[in-house]
């Protein structure tokens, strides 16, 4: 996401060259439990991966893309973290067709129906938003429904698409049948993490990206704090009665359940709950996907996701140059606003991850060393080239800030 004196901003500069090595090295530098590596070796070799489980060459890398924005953006649970728990799983065990062609169900021009027939939707709905950006210059608003998807990673990659072409950008995913959340007062699950996210060029800053599930976090948040051994804060958790669940282990036991944005009802979980719902409606509703809410109590996958791809032409309503201007006026004022604490400056959504991101292209992308080791070990496995470390010298602290 480079910004020029234009304005214009543009999400993915071209990264340097990555060294790449046939195998992987005996042993690798840890930076306090990190070890990094180049963004683009690490790209690609997602790509080889996705390749050798059938995806065509352009589709593995756009879908490598997708995954690795995660790791460049500090989105680290939605990231290559996911590649040997979720996505491999997902191509090998069938549920997801690595050379599904989109189907086209009803188009009335700036609105569009895709069956995505159970294509990888790291790559779907990509394509999803690539169309209603086409959409969008026609009619200045480009509307993609999409049924029949798969797990479709960081909603912020996606909504990103439509900046690069300055545009707004929103996109959202219900997670199928799947049922992670109880309805605010509810006993038993009926809803997804539901996430959301809007994207929009900041003028001569960096983009507005809002990327938020409706729960208090991600399912992702819990399970690595479980594979770390470490409490979760009071307020993601919660058993039963509603009494707060500190065990992350406790949630894969079926010993605790999500939170709401906003928590409990006294503290405005009313909020989160009616968003997630906002989601059903626009990702599954909509195209007639799979919804949590169902009569089948028994458990149920993440199959038949629903998508919703949305892309607004500011062009189209008013000078692009004057809504450049207002989002450089907007943006740079909350940017100068005076923090209360001092050395915190005030930032926007977005903003951090752009500078996080922007440090990763350059110094490389930090691994826990246990995941480097499990993708060292699918590159064997596969025979896919896995980029080397970096050497400590070239790991210079991030000083980006923000939740990673």
């Amino acid at each position: 996401m480079t910004t020029s004196r234009s304005g214009t901003t543009a999400v993915t500069p071209k990264p340097r060259p990555a060294e790449v090595s046939p195998a992987p090295p005996a042993r690798a530098p840890s930076y306090g439990g990190h070890v990094r590596v180049p963004y683009d070796g690490l790209r690609d070799f997602v790509a080889g991966v996705f390749r050798a489980r059938g995806l065509p060459p352009g589709r593995a890398r756009g879908a490598a893309g997708a995954l690795c924005h995660g790791d460049l953006t500090g989105f680290t649970t939605h990231g290559v973290t996911n590649l040997a728990r979720l996505y491999l799983p997902l191509l090998d065990g069938g549920r997801c067709d690595p050379r599904a062609e989109p189907e086209l169900l009803a188009d009335s021009g700036a609105a569009v129906l895709l069956d995505a027939r159970s294509a990888l939707g790291l790559w779907s709905a990509t394509e999803a938003m690539e169309l209603a950006v086409e959409r969008a210059r026609t009619h200045g608003v480009g509307l993609v429904s999409v049924r029949g998807g798969t797990h479709f990673g960081c909603a912020g990659h996606h909504a990103l698409r439509a900046v690069e072409h300055g545009m707004i950008g929103l996109a959202s995913s219900n997670c199928g049948r799947q049922r992670l959340a109880p309805p605010l007062g509810g006993a038993a699950p009926m809803l997804g993490t539901n996430p959301l996210a809007l994207a929009a060029p900041g003028g001569a800053h960096p983009p507005f990206v809002l990327d938020m599930s409706t729960t208090v976090v991600p399912t992702g948040r819990i399970r690595a704090a479980a594979r770390a051994g470490e409490p979760v804060p009071d307020g993601w958790l919660e058993d039963a009665d509603g009494a707060p669940v500190t065990d992350p282990a406790a949630y894969d036991r079926g010993e605790a359940r999500l939170r709401w944005l906003g928590g409990s009802p006294e503290t405005g979980g009313h909020k989160g709950y009616g968003l997630g719902l906002l989601v059903e409606v626009l990702s599954a509703l909509l195209p007639g996907a799979g919804l949590g809410p169902h009569r089948d109590t028994s458990p149920q996958p993440d199959d038949d996701v629903g998508h919703l791809l949305l892309a607004v032409a500011p062009g189209r309503l008013r000078p692009e140059t004057d809504f450049l201007e207002a989002a450089t006026g907007l943006f740079g004022a909350l940017l100068d606003c005076s923090p209360t604490r001092p050395g915190e400056p005030v930032t926007y959504p977005g903003h951090r991850e752009w500078r996080r991101s922007r440090h990763r292209l350059a110094h490389g992308v930090p691994l826990t060393t246990p995941l480097h080791r499990e993708l060292r070990e699918v590159a064997s496995r596969l025979g896919a080239p896995f980029p080397a470390p970096l050497p400590d010298t070239t790991a210079p602290a991030d000083t980006s800030g923000g939740p990673a």
